[in-house]
């Protein structure tokens, strides 16, 4: 595997997040960051759970939520939670806002990833939607939260071709579900509302596209929660039979 944030200085650390030394430091006097191991000459050594923690810490922030909010936020959750936990749990927060894309040109990707990015490597990352190319050549629209997620995976060796199937095998299947539960809430919530109210004014109507997207990130937990049970059922059961 590629040693891609495994190893980083406080310095290194910061480029990789997109914030400053000091924005570290701050974290770490309030407890937001757990302490770096120290190594040699007694330089602090960081991994990749302060990076996947530092992208949390943005997320949170772009939801509104104060840092005080955020450290009775973090407090809640289990503190042996792996770098991948973090990314996962980054990318469902995402969820709760809308999509925010961030346009980044190579050098500025590959300063932000901390390695060199080939043209297979921007082609797998596209296969699994964290970039998207644009007119210029040398110019993505990135989605943040799934970047260092992504990067993480360009080590599996996983084909291409096997990647683009999974995506095609997702993108059919959520589309499918999304479709099911929106025609569920139509039926069952707003069906009958409008039944009850003909005529809803402004007022109303936007209290209940207030509900459907307070519902969004517990439906997106939900899926994320059954998934993640139902493929260790599958492969513990295909597995097993070898």
């Amino acid at each position: 595997m590629h040693e891609s944030a495994t190893d980083l200085t406080v310095d290194e650390l910061a480029a990789r997040a997109g914030v400053t030394v000091r924005t570290i430091r701050f974290y770490s006097t309030r407890g937001l960051l757990p302490p770096p191991e120290i190594g040699p000459r007694r330089i602090g050594r960081y991994g990749p759970d302060h990076l996947s923690r530092l992208a949390l810490i943005e997320e949170l922030q772009h939801q509104g939520m104060t840092l005080a909010a955020i450290e009775r936020y973090l407090r809640q959750l289990p503190p042996d939670l792996s770098a991948q936990d973090l990314a996962i749990h980054r990318a469902l927060v995402a969820t709760w806002a809308p999509d925010q894309a961030e346009k980044a040109t190579l050098r500025q990707l590959e300063r932000r990833v901390g390695r060199e990015l080939t043209g297979q490597d921007l082609d797998r990352l596209a296969a699994m939607s964290v970039l998207v190319r644009t007119e210029e050549p040398d110019v993505f629209q990135v989605d943040p939260g799934l970047l260092h997620l992504g990067v993480r995976l360009l080590d599996v060796p996983i084909a291409l071709e096997t990647i683009l199937a999974a995506r095609t095998v997702l993108l059919q299947h959520t589309r499918s579900t999304a479709r099911e539960l929106t025609r569920l809430f139509h039926d069952e919530v707003w069906g009958p509302y409008r039944e009850r109210e003909p005529e809803p004014d402004a007022e109303q109507v936007a209290a209940m596209k207030s509900l459907s997207a307070h519902m969004q990130p517990l439906v997106v937990q939900a899926l994320v929660t059954a998934f993640q049970r139902s493929l260790k059922e599958e492969l513990r059961a295909t597995y097993a039979e070898e």
